[in-house]
């Protein structure tokens, strides 16, 4: 165990990507990155929450075998610090007195020298911890070579009382290990809610952050340390994995960096496509696919998920298939390979004639009398799915599904037709989002990103008005508002969860609301059977907007009722539980 004298401490920050379920796969990325600080001279390795199981774990952190191979993996750890090198703080799934924590664990001198565990445990929007972890006691400061660390875990800092605690036994400075999912403007939040807590106690912060995918939600690290004065000490790139070590010296009552990086955050559009080329690498990657497939129709969202693909994966394991129909456009097969073309992707083009002139031939004594409708038109995209589905089973390549937020909300969308594949990377963005991602991909490219720089979205697919190309001259306006007013109805509807009337007062058509909200409500048997994708909004389809299939409520766009509290004349009513 290094000696140093407890004035200074070097402090590594392990902004790196783990793997759920991949205990030995974590625990190895642990010893490395304590080798890299260590030659980095650090006394210590901060990693993110729960890094050894991976971050969310879910149910999985219930099994008890699971739990045992975590607990392996730390213990080992523990023991490899009877020499030289750093000491760890790593992040655990924990079993104490038949209790499961979610833990933080200081692994020196050959041990497990000190535990904590998480107090306020999240139980909204995407988080449900209070479904497997047990609360913690609120925690003391823990004693490292003479410096009194608070270790709050994530959520235990966005209230007052746990760091509170913290500071009034004697925590000098506070490491927080984080799993801090990606949103819109969540950087923001999180620094703010971090100033408050440094500015009431006067205690210098290192908040260290998760970075990678995990099904739905991506992490973006950003990882940053504060000074006691609140200013920025470091911040660690978004994205990327970094193994950093800072430099921190006493200075009278309390803590300085004496040197770190900082290093602009990606912000805004910059941020959501970087977000979903991060989360559609990892969820390919981490499940084995050798690549992915995708059909390139010639419209803006094929296009840009197909960019989005060579940008994560490289433009070797990216297979675009065009399966054109009679109602398919000149254009659109002029567009579409000119985009693989400048992606520089496998291209072929397989018509879908036969294909659908084969159901319509098997289903022609059943359908014998009946007009032809939509039916028919979902006959192109179901040959489509299938055809896509068959190249996925044949080659071990994954089907990249392409709709966007605003066709899934109110259910524009074939069910085992285009909705067919594994992963979605463009599922929470609007349409118009969609439009402006692909214009700024033409003009810019995101750090690792392995497609070409330049122009890779033909001007012509960002100017054509929408179209599923399902039957003449069709345009998605043919069915839906216009986008300009659709994509800002649906993000008051979904993401802000207002009601009908709140949203025609703020100057939107009566009848378009309505309209949209009873489309909204009927999808949602079509959004449950979706692809997976990146969560890019404050709530997504999924994790966070977990809505009844079955449901009879609909917002009539009358104004709320107040209520009435003159009715209530107890105290709440409790009821006890019957055994049956």
């Amino acid at each position: 165990m290094n000696a140093r004298p407890s004035d200074r401490l070097a402090i590594a920050v392990a902004q790196l990507n783990a793997t759920v379920g991949d205990v030995a796969g974590n625990a190895e990325k642990v010893r490395r990155a304590r080798a890299q600080a260590a030659a980095q001279g650090a006394d210590l390795v901060v990693f993110p929450e729960l890094f050894i199981s991976g971050y969310p774990p879910e149910d999985l952190v219930l099994k008890p075998a699971f739990q045992a191979n975590c607990r392996g993996a730390v213990e080992a750890l523990a023991r490899e610090t009877a020499g030289e090198g750093p000491a760890l703080l790593v992040g655990m799934p924990w079993v104490e007195n038949e209790k499961l924590y979610n833990a933080v664990a200081l692994l020196d001198g050959g041990t497990i020298a000190a535990l904590r565990f998480k107090v306020d445990l999240p139980n909204y929007g995407v988080f449900d911890e209070k479904r497997v972890f047990a609360q913690g006691p609120l925690p003391g400061p823990v004693n490292f070579r003479g410096v009194r660390l608070g270790l709050p875990i994530c959520e235990d800092i966005w209230g007052e009382e746990i760091v509170e605690c913290l500071a009034e036994t004697g925590a000098e400075f506070l490491i927080v290990p984080n799993g801090s999912p990606y949103w819109r403007q969540k950087g923001d939040v999180r620094l703010n809610i971090a100033v408050a807590r440094v500015s009431e106690q006067g205690i210098p912060m290192i908040y260290a952050n998760l970075v990678g995918g995990q099904d739905e939600l991506v992490f973006d690290g950003v990882s940053f340390g504060l000074r006691a004065d609140c200013s920025l000490a470091f911040q660690l790139a978004a994205f990327q994995e970094a193994v950093v070590t800072t430099q921190w010296a006493r200075r009278g009552a309390t803590w300085v960096c004496e040197n770190g990086p900082k290093i602009s955050a990606v912000e805004a559009d910059h941020a959501d496509y970087a977000a979903c080329v991060l989360g559609l690498r990892d969820y390919v990657n981490k499940n084995g696919f050798k690549g992915v497939v995708l059909g390139l129709s010639g419209g803006v969202d094929s296009a840009l998920c197909a960019t989005m693909a060579v940008d994560a994966l490289g433009a070797e394991r990216v297979r675009c298939i065009m399966l054109p129909y009679k109602y398919t456009a000149q254009e659109s097969l002029v567009d579409a390979a000119a985009c693989a073309k400048a992606l520089g992707v496998g291209y072929e083009i397989l018509p879908i004639a036969p294909a659908v002139e084969g159901l319509e031939k098997a289903l022609a004594q059943t359908f014998a009398g009946k007009p032809r409708d939509v039916t028919e038109e979902n006959l192109q995209s179901r040959a489509r799915g299938t055809i896509l589905m068959a190249i996925s089973n044949k080659f071990n390549l994954m089907v990249v599904t392409t709709g966007n937020k605003s066709e899934m909300s109110v259910g524009y969308a074939t069910l085992y037709g285009d909705m067919n594949g594994g992963f979605n990377p463009i599922k929470d963005l609007y349409k118009l989002e969609v439009f402006r991602l692909a214009r700024l991909r033409n003009s810019w490219k995101p750090d690792g990103a392995l497609g070409p720089s330049g122009l890779v979205i033909p001007e012509n697919i960002l100017t054509r008005p929408p179209s599923a190309e399902l039957r003449p001259d069709q345009k998605d306006e043919d069915s839906l508002p216009p986008y300009s007013a659709l994509d800002p109805i649906l993000e008051r509807l979904v993401e802000r969860e207002e009601p009908v009337a709140t949203i025609v007062a703020a100057g939107f058509d009566p009848e378009t609301v309505k309209r949209v909200e009873r489309m909204l409500n009927l999808a949602e048997y079509k959004r449950r059977q979706a692809a997976p994708g990146v969560k890019v909004t404050l709530k997504n389809f999924g994790r966070d907007r977990r809505y009844p299939i079955t449901n009879r409520f609909r917002d009539v766009g009358v104004p709320l009722p107040a209520p009435d509290v003159s009715l209530v004349t107890g105290a709440p009513v409790k009821t006890e539980a019957f055994d049956f």
